[in-house]
């Protein structure tokens, strides 16, 4: 896909407008998977903003977040960084062409790498399953 179309798609589907960031970090220092990941919250939303949307989509930093909205509750300009992660997140399961996760689906991720955060499983599982 090409980079603009998925920026415009990332945002349209988050509801979140970057260009309201003015990179305070807050949302990074309030982070506590933030140790864990390659782009911190604010970095996510300056590299959607500049549509530098590839190494998003193939980071590890995807599913490190776990969408907890602390950056959200943080953030002064309401910019709402976990939705743009979210939002990345369902790119990749678009371009990958899987739109759903079936309940089967859950125990096997979990058994398979113990490093995924419960929190994530639970709320993939609440979103990908309508």
């Amino acid at each position: 896909m090409e980079n603009k179309f998925l920026q415009e798609q990332i945002i349209r589907s988050s509801g979140v407008n970057p260009r309201k960031c003015m990179r305070c970090g807050k949302c990074s220092a309030t982070c506590p998977a933030y140790d864990e990941m390659e782009y911190h919250p604010h970095e996510f939303v300056y590299m959607v903003e500049n549509g530098d949307i590839e190494p998003l989509m193939k980071s590890r930093s995807l599913y490190r977040c776990l969408s907890c909205f602390a950056c959200v509750d943080r953030c002064p300009r309401n910019v709402e960084p976990a939705k743009l992660v979210e939002g990345v997140r369902l790119a990749v399961i678009r371009e990958a062409g899987q739109n759903h996760l079936k309940a089967e689906a859950v125990a096997k991720l979990a058994e398979e790498d113990a490093e995924i955060p419960q929190q994530l499983l639970v709320s993939a599982f609440r979103k990908y399953s309508k």
